[in-house]
């Protein structure tokens, strides 16, 4: 009787299951956290309709950094490791250049703010998976295309905030209303035997 219903009492398999848990969402951390900020990015540049150009310019070269992290141990040789270094260097260079070109005042005129800034978000995710499928990393790969499905429900929900907030008032009142009729209402006096 050392075991309950074949779970074994001290404990074992939970911490187990808790730290591999645990282990996962650390090696996962980097990539979580690129997606947070790509999408507190468009949500402050939307809420302050200021453009992030430094911001989107270190998230993008912090993202090439964590690409050369994630390829790195696989790595035999220097050679190898310089390729992808340079690679990562010039394919993240582009990336930045291609979202120069949407922050020069003649083209930034055509777009408003929130605009630009999914933009942005679109040319980082875009150079997150092609950086993925170059280095054959589903994580980097998956990353991108997490911001680049951000961008259309960023999109989308800036559209419906306003649906949203009149769907909940008109919940609110409906329901204002019948708790006001609820307590309203006669109490049929008990019944008598």
């Amino acid at each position: 009787m050392s075991e309950i219903e074949g779970e074994p009492i001290d404990g074992t398999e939970s911490s187990q299951t808790h730290s591999g848990l645990v282990h996962f969402l650390w090696r996962q951390f980097p990539y979580i956290v690129a997606l947070v900020l790509a999408i507190a990015g468009v949500a402050y540049t939307n809420a302050s309709h200021q453009p992030l150009v430094r911001y989107w310019e270190f998230l993008a070269l912090a993202i090439g950094v964590v690409c050369v992290i994630h390829k790195w141990p696989e790595l035999d040789g220097k050679e190898a490791q310089w390729r992808l270094i340079w690679t990562q260097a010039l394919h993240w260079v582009a990336v930045l250049v291609a979202m120069n070109i949407m922050l020069v005042s003649g083209v930034q005129k055509l777009l408003p703010t929130p605009a630009t800034s999914l933009v942005l978000l679109i040319l980082l995710a875009l150079g997150t998976f092609l950086a993925g499928i170059s280095l054959l990393s589903l994580q980097i790969a998956f990353l991108g295309l997490a911001m680049g499905l951000a961008v259309p429900a960023i999109s989308w929900l800036q559209q419906s905030v306003l649906f949203f907030l009149l769907g909940a008032a008109l919940l609110i009142g409906l329901g204002i209303t019948f708790w006001l009729n609820q307590n309203r209402r006669p109490r049929a006096p008990p019944a008598e035997n």
